[in-house]
């Protein structure tokens, strides 16, 4: 029998399936991306629904909801905030960004320069921003969801390595299959139907969950899988360059976080299988003739890497 918090969880993908229909895998894995401490990076074409499932989800866990729609012209005071003047109080006045929300979308973040993509550094790592020499904490939770179009449009600058290492996750939703899009075309504006939707879970009860999952017990034998996997990427045989220890920390959240999903309170080889591609591939570069991309090449060394 499903526990409550299970219950609440799967309420909480039921819903967001209604809004976002097709995608549960997915919608999956930005829960499980959320419930591990990660952030979010969502790469695809534009209109296939990622600003609607960033939404989608705030609402439906009462989280503080923020977009910022990046352009060329974004600067890093426009996200995180500035100090103003004010005469009436004959002093400086700090007016907070977009950034102190508890999920922020960072909607097409890959058009906007160098200088504004790494303000959000500190804020992804950190929970906290700093802004003239005074150190500010974020809300809690903090969960950012970036959306990329890819590379080869006009007017993108490639996200550079440090701040791709910051998203737990990268995740593409893809068009909706036949039976999908012939729902979306013959229903009802998916982001009107955002309005309709209720909070399943508060903001305190996510951060039990998020607490339940580092409870995920993980044994030797899974370690020793997951450490076979990582020292595989650094091998020289699949990738340039392998994952970091950092790296290696992520991927285990975020199969712990796929456990409690599957209702498990424990870590099994399957969760690791799982999430690994979603955990990883934006991290690595397959080495040269490797003729797969990054997500076909993790796959692979999945298939090579034996179970202990």
């Amino acid at each position: 029998m499903p526990t409550p918090l299970a219950a609440q969880l799967t309420r909480l993908i039921d819903q967001i399936s209604t809004i976002i229909v097709g995608k549960r895998p997915q919608i999956e894995d930005c829960v499980a991306c959320l419930l591990a401490g990660g952030h979010l990076l969502i790469e695809d074409v534009p209109g296939v629904g990622k600003t609607t499932l960033a939404h989608a989800l705030a609402v439906s866990l009462g989280l503080r909801f923020s977009r910022v729609q990046f352009t060329a012209d974004l600067m890093p005071s426009d996200l995180i905030g500035v100090s103003i003047y004010e005469r009436s109080k004959e002093a400086f006045v700090f007016h907070a960004g977009p950034v102190f929300a508890q999920v922020l979308l960072a909607d097409e973040i890959n058009r906007a320069g160098p200088k504004t993509q790494s303000a959000l550094l500190e804020a992804m790592e950190e929970q906290q921003v700093t802004v003239e020499g005074e150190t500010r904490a974020l809300p809690r939770p903090f969960f950012v969801i970036a959306t990329q179009n890819p590379t080869d449009q006009l007017g993108t600058y490639p996200l550079p390595e440090s701040q791709l290492d910051r998203f737990l996750m990268c995740i593409t939703l893809g068009y909706p299959d036949r039976a999908s899009e012939r729902a979306l075309l013959s229903g009802h504006d998916r982001r009107e139907a955002i309005h309709g939707l209720e909070p399943v879970m508060t903001p305190e009860e996510l951060v039990v969950a998020q607490k339940a999952v580092l409870a995920i017990h993980a044994s030797d034998a899974l370690l020793d899988y997951l450490q076979a996997l990582i020292a595989a990427t650094r091998s020289g045989a699949w990738f340039v360059e392998g994952l970091s220890p950092r790296a290696g920390i992520a991927v285990l959240r975020a199969a712990k976080a796929h456990a409690l999903l599957g209702e498990r309170d424990y870590v099994a080889p399957d969760d690791v299988q799982a999430i690994l591609a979603q955990s990883t591939a934006h991290r690595l570069v397959p080495i040269a003739g490797a003729g797969r991309g990054r997500v076909e090449q993790v796959r692979a060394m999945i298939e090579a890497v034996p179970l202990p």
